[in-house]
C-alpha cells in the first residue's frame, strides 16, 4: 500500500506543532506519512512572524498577521512552554517570564530548526480550495511567486491556519466622516504612531488592554476605552478612562451612550476576530464561536462532519503552544492508527458535553483549570512529554492576581517553569521603561 499523504494548512505555532509531532515519531523509528505544509507567508511562525504590511501582502493576498512592534507576551511564558524544548535549553539560561515578540519567535524557530521540518513547507503558497472526494481530499493551491496553481490529493487535511486573522469590524454612525484614523487591531503595527494623540479603543479584550498599554507606554496623550458590557476594571494610569459603549461619532468627537463625549484623534477597533476559512466549502468548514469547547470538534480536533479532517488551535486560549502540541500529537496518532476515532453519535456527544462543562464554569480561574485539564487529557493518550499542569495553572493564577494589583507592572513578575522547576529571573528593566524590545536588548545581562 502507498503511504498516506497529509496536508497541513499553515506553518504557525499549530502547524509547526504538527510537523514536530510527526518528526518526533520518525525519530523513534516510525514510518510517517508524506507531508505537505502550505504557508502563505514567506517564513514560518504565523502571527509571530511580524510584518509592517497591512491590508494585503506582497502577493496581494489579505495580510495574515496581526502582530505589532513592541508586543510583549501578555501571559506568562510558563503557561506556554514546550514540554520537549524549554526556554532554558534554547537560550542557555533562564529568562524572565514575559518575553517580547522577537524572543518568542526565536524560541519557536529554535525547536523546529532543531527538528529539521522546514523541508515539508511550501512557502508563499495559498490554499485556494479543499474538496472532499472519494478516498480523501483534493487541495488546490497557488504558488504566489511563480503564479502557478496545483491540485493534489491527500488522505487527511489538518487546518492550522488560526482564527486571529479575519477581523470583526463593527460600524457606528459617523465613521464615514470621522476626521481622524479608524483601524482594527489587525492593522495596528506601531504604537509610536499615536504619540501625543488621544485614542479611543472599542472593546475590552486582551488586544484592547495590550494595545492601549502599548500606546500609553510610547507616549499617547490619553486612552479612552468604551465597553458594551462591563469595564476591564484595572487600576489604569491617570490619562486612561473606561466609558460606556460608543453611540456615534461627529467630526473628532466620540459620543457615548451615557451622554458623555470625548475628542479623539484615532479609533482602534479591538472587536475580535472570526473563524473564517475562505478556502473551505460548507461541508468542511468549521463554524463556531470563540470558546474553550468549539462546535463540531471531537476531542477539540476531529471535525465531526468528516473525521479525516482535523482542526488545531481553534479554541479560545489560556494555554497555547503546549496545548497545540498536545493536539498535534493526538492528531498524529489518530492518523497513524494508534488512536481510534469513534462513530458520529459519540463524537457529537463529546463536544456537546465539553460545551456544557464550559458553560458551568464560574470564573477565569475555573476556565484556566478546565483548559489545563483538556491539555492533560490529550497528553495522557499520546507520548508527548508529560509536564506539571498544576504549575502552569499556578503561573496563570498569579498572573491574574498581579494584573489586578498593578496592570502596568504585572510583567515585572516571574514564575517557576513547569518544565525545569527554575524560577524566572527579573528582567533587567521594568516593562514600562523597556522601550527597546529587540532580542539583543532583552537577553543582555546588565541594565
Amino acid at each position: 500500500m502507498s503511504k498516506k499523504r497529509i496536508c497541513i494548512i499553515g506553518a504557525g505555532p499549530s502547524g509547526l506543532a504538527q510537523l514536530r509531532a510527526f518528526q518526533s515519531a520518525a525519530a523513534k523509528g516510525a514510518e510517517i506519512p508524506d507531508i505537505v505544509c502550505y504557508e502563505k507567508q514567506s517564513d514560518w511562525g504565523g502571527l509571530w512572524n511580524y510584518t509592517w504590511r497591512t491590508g494585503v501582502d506582497e502577493h496581494c493576498n489579505p495580510c495574515h498577521g496581526s502582530m505589532y512592534r513592541y508586543l510583549w507576551s501578555n501571559g506568562p511564558k510558563e503557561g506556554l512552554e514546550f514540554a520537549d524544548y524549554s526556554f532554558e535549553e534554547h537560550f542557555g539560561k533562564p529568562i524572565a517570564s514575559y518575553p517580547p515578540r522577537a524572543v518568542l519567535f526565536d524560541y519557536i524557530k529554535g525547536r523546529v530548526e532543531k527538528a529539521d521540518v522546514r523541508k515539508y513547507i511550501k512557502f508563499n503558497t495559498v490554499v485556494r480550495d479543499v474538496r472532499a472526494i472519494d478516498g480523501g481530499f483534493e487541495v488546490t493551491s497557488r504558488d504566489c511567486e511563480d503564479d502557478s496553481e496545483t491540485r493534489e490529493h491527500f488522505d487527511h487535511v489538518i487546518v492550522a491556519s488560526g482564527h486571529f486573522s479575519f477581523p470583526n469590524v463593527p460600524h457606528y454612525p459617523g465613521f464615514e466622516t470621522f476626521q481622524g484614523r479608524i483601524l482594527h487591531a489587525h492593522d495596528f503595527r506601531e504604537a509610536r504612531e499615536f504619540e501625543g494623540k488621544d485614542i479611543l479603543i472599542l472593546g475590552t479584550s486582551y488586544s484592547a488592554e495590550d494595545i492601549g498599554s502599548q500606546c500609553w507606554k510610547y507616549g499617547c496623550k490619553s486612552v479612552t476605552v468604551a465597553h458594551r458590557t462591563a469595564p476591564m476594571g484595572y487600576d489604569w494610569p491617570e490619562n486612561w478612562q473606561e466609558v460606556p459603549a460608543l453611540d456615534h461619532v461627529d467630526g473628532h468627537t466620540a459620543h457615548f451612550i451615557d451622554g458623555t463625549s470625548k475628542e479623539v484623534d484615532a479609533i482602534i477597533l479591538c472587536t475580535g476576530y472570526r473563524h473564517h476559512f475562505p478556502f473551505l466549502p460548507d461541508d468542511l468548514r468549521l463554524k463556531t464561536a470563540n470558546r474553550l469547547a468549539a462546535n463540531d470538534l471531537y476531542k477539540g480536533v476531529v471535525y465531526t462532519g468528516n473525521p479525516d479532517m482535523f482542526y488545531l488551535g481553534m479554541q479560545d486560549q489560556w494555554y497555547t503552544f503546549n496545548m497545540f502540541d498536545a493536539q498535534a500529537w493526538w492528531v498524529r496518532d489518530a492518523i497513524m492508527g494508534l488512536i481510534d476515532i469513534p462513530g458520529a453519535a459519540e463524537m457529537e456527544a463529546d463536544w456537546k458535553r465539553r460545551q456544557a462543562e464550559e458553560d458551568a464554569l464560574e470564573d477565569d480561574y475555573a476556565c484556566i483549570k478546565y483548559q489545563g485539564g483538556y491539555t492533560a487529557e490529550l497528553i495522557e493518550e499520546t507520548d508527548y512529554p508529560s509536564f506539571d499542569i498544576e504549575a502552569s495553572n499556578d503561573a496563570f493564577f498569579k498572573w491574574k492576581k498581579h494584573k489586578k494589583q498593578a496592570i502596568m507592572e504585572f510583567r515585572n513578575h516571574g514564575y517557576v517553569s513547569p518544565m525545569t522547576g527554575t524560577m524566572a529571573p527579573a528582567h533587567h528593566t521594568p516593562w514600562a521603561d523597556a522601550l527597546d524590545d529587540s532580542l539583543e536588548s532583552y537577553l543582555q545581562t546588565g541594565s
